[in-house]
């Protein structure tokens, strides 16, 4: 498969023009199986102040014109995360689209972050661990902090996942933690990882780039650079079941 990562370019800009901006992006990139888009991408994760202004539910335009965007490509669309409001309230959900437009999956965030964010504040953890099939495999999603978390990903692992999705708005500070978890959690899961992170400055903070797309070893196949950047890979995940075959350590693991 191939897979385009789109570390988009942060500023503060409007969410109409954030939404030109990555629009404009994707026409770009080159063609592919599955493009990713990074977290809360419409506002900007550190603009806490127009979450809820911003939010819409999942029928509203910005799905719709994503849904549209992935028609038109006929690819699979990770669309990042966007602010999603129901009656639950708010949540930080991460919206899949299929190659017809159609809505596979959505994830909630589960582990929100309340170091110097005002996320756990403003939005409710989600509760379920997502895991789909797709045409090259089962596919988890996890979102930024969550890296931080090994266990949802071996929840992920139970759930048949041979590959990692994740949008994230990781900030430059702490970009050296980043590309550690990145690499751990695909090889202590043997599974292919694709990340794609924000890059630029919104709000006053700047965020750290560096998507990465790494295989069950964790060995890094691409990886992007601080600025706004396309980063494409191919594999087959077919190497995940293969490499979990050689080297057995998931059907070692003695506490579950």
């Amino acid at each position: 498969m191939k897979v385009a990562s789109i570390q988009l370019e942060m500023a503060d800009r409007s969410k109409a023009e954030n939404v030109e901006h990555a629009l404009a992006v994707i026409d770009r990139v080159p063609p592919a199986d599955l493009l990713l888009l990074p977290e809360i991408w419409p506002s900007g994760f550190f603009a806490f102040d127009r979450y809820e202004a911003e939010s819409e539910a999942l029928d509203g335009p910005t799905v719709k014109t994503f849904r549209q965007k992935a028609r038109e490509r006929g690819c699979h669309l990770v669309m990042g995360s966007l602010v999603e409001r129901d009656a639950g309230g708010l949540f930080n959900t991460t919206v899949f689209i299929g190659p017809d437009g159609g809505i596979i999956a959505r994830y909630r965030k589960i582990h929100l972050f309340g170091y110097q964010s005002e996320e756990t504040r403003l939005l409710t953890p989600g509760r379920e661990t997502v895991v789909v099939d797709t045409p090259w495999g089962r596919s988890g999603f996890s979102t930024c902090y969550d890296l931080r978390f090994p266990e949802l990903f071996r929840r992920m692992v139970d759930g048949g996942a041979e590959i990692f999705l994740i949008p994230s708005a990781w900030p430059l500070v702490r970009i050296d933690a980043w590309r550690l978890f990145n690499r751990a959690r695909a090889h202590e899961n043997l599974a292919f990882l694709v990340s794609c992170n924000c890059a630029g400055e919104n709000a006053g903070r700047r965020y750290g780039g560096h998507s990465m797309v790494v295989d069950p070893g964790g060995r890094v196949l691409a990886e992007g650079g601080e600025g706004g950047d396309i980063v494409t890979a191919e594999f087959d995940v077919r190497e995940a079941s293969r490499t979990r075959a050689e080297f057995p350590a998931l059907a070692d693991r003695v506490l579950r």
